[in-house]
């Protein structure tokens, strides 16, 4: 079909105003900005576009409105290659999604965020013969798509049944609820229970897994602390995610890098299955994160797991795949945006051939640095 990997759910088009100089909010108080820059966000628009870069063959799965910020979405993508655009669907009758990115000094960024036709999307809007053939299907932020998480999960699991039924190897990333919302409602527990079976690489960040399996530890870390947990929690949510169906686990832990874990056994993992998996199951290893001079996190995840796909599709073992992931999170950052500090795979693997220095993950001696990563050691420990 040409093409082989979908990436389907949630789009918006991203407002980010320049912020060099701003620290902090004040009511009241006019704060000057600078030129703001238009780029496209969202899973569909960042994971879709960093595959097509890293030079994966992809289509994209979203819907915009018939408005002029789906306009902006569309030109975006079309401007980056005309295919990314063709398979959008455009409604009359709702608006574009669009969020303020709010990238500050010494802060992680924030969003005002509107989702927009994005919560009208449903299992019927990824059409069967988009799935035919396809080696993966990437699915993205159902937690900020209204009919993906109401009645808990039946879209979602249709989706993803379908997916799976239809050969595909499947993957789901997430996004942190509003609290305050319908999302933040939701029973996020009974929903991974009903769709993780028909999932093949599970992808939340460590904020996002936590909130959905233990609310309680969330709320209590909550505010910076939660991605300098100890490993132990990260292993046991692997753990958990694991037991309830999905056959990797990759949990985005921010400035410390990624922790990927594959169960020690597997069935009917799709057509991206590894030609040799024993490169990944049983394996359990953490990238660090590589150094950079950080502009922007906006798409830093999305990124992150374009390059772990990327890995897997072209036979990557799972810390080779680990270490993509970082690598291609890292180039993203460079930039405000999402996507314009991407590079081709092999540039960035160059980059890392000559030596690109890494940060220090805070990990115990329980792990070891082996081939680029550090791997799990047997026995006893955090």
């Amino acid at each position: 079909m040409g093409y082989d990997a979908v990436v389907a759910g949630h789009i918006c088009l991203d407002i980010i105003p320049e912020l060099a100089h701003l620290r902090e909010f004040e009511p009241g108080r006019l704060l000057e900005a600078g030129p703001a820059a238009f780029a496209t966000g969202g899973a569909v628009a960042n994971t879709g576009q960093a595959l097509h870069h890293l030079g994966v063959p992809v289509r994209c799965v979203g819907k915009i409105g018939h408005d002029l910020f789906g306009q902006g979405i569309r030109q975006i993508l079309s401007a980056r290659s005309p295919e990314l655009a063709d398979t959008l669907l455009v409604t009359a009758d709702e608006p574009t999604s669009y969020s303020v990115v709010l990238n500050m000094q010494n802060a992680d960024r924030m969003f005002l965020h509107f989702p927009g036709c994005n919560a009208s999307f449903g299992a019927a809007d990824v059409p069967d013969e988009l799935l035919r053939n396809v080696r993966l299907f990437h699915f993205g932020y159902p937690p900020l798509m209204a009919r993906m998480f109401a009645d808990d999960g039946a879209e979602l699991e249709t989706l993803l049944r379908r997916a799976k039924a239809a050969g595909c190897t499947t993957s789901l990333d997430m996004s942190l609820p509003d609290s305050e919302s319908a999302s933040g409602a939701a029973d996020w527990g009974t929903i991974l229970k009903r769709v993780l079976p028909y999932v093949d690489l599970f992808l939340p960040s460590v904020e996002e897994l936590l909130y959905m399996c233990d609310r309680a530890m969330f709320e209590q870390l909550r505010g910076g602390q939660l991605t300098h947990l100890p490993s132990a929690v990260y292993r046991k949510l692997a753990e958990r995610a694991i037991a309830g169906g999905a056959k990797v686990v990759g949990i985005k832990a921010g400035s410390r890098g990624i922790y990927v874990r594959a169960a020690a056994e597997w069935k009917d993992f799709g057509r991206a299955q590894p030609a040799d998996p024993s490169g990944w199951i049983g394996q359990e290893v953490w990238s660090p994160c590589f150094s950079i001079e950080a502009v922007g996190t906006a798409g830093a995840g999305d990124a992150t797991i374009a390059g772990l796909l990327m890995g897997l599709l072209r036979g990557f073992d799972i810390a080779r795949a680990a270490e993509a992931a970082t690598a291609v999170g890292a180039c993203c950052c460079e930039q405000p945006d999402a996507t314009s500090g991407l590079r081709e795979w092999e540039e960035t693997q160059r980059r890392i051939d000559r030596g690109w220095d890494r940060l220090d993950a805070k990990l115990n001696p329980k792990w070891v640095w082996n081939q680029g990563v550090y791997r799990w050691a047997p026995g006893d420990g955090a």
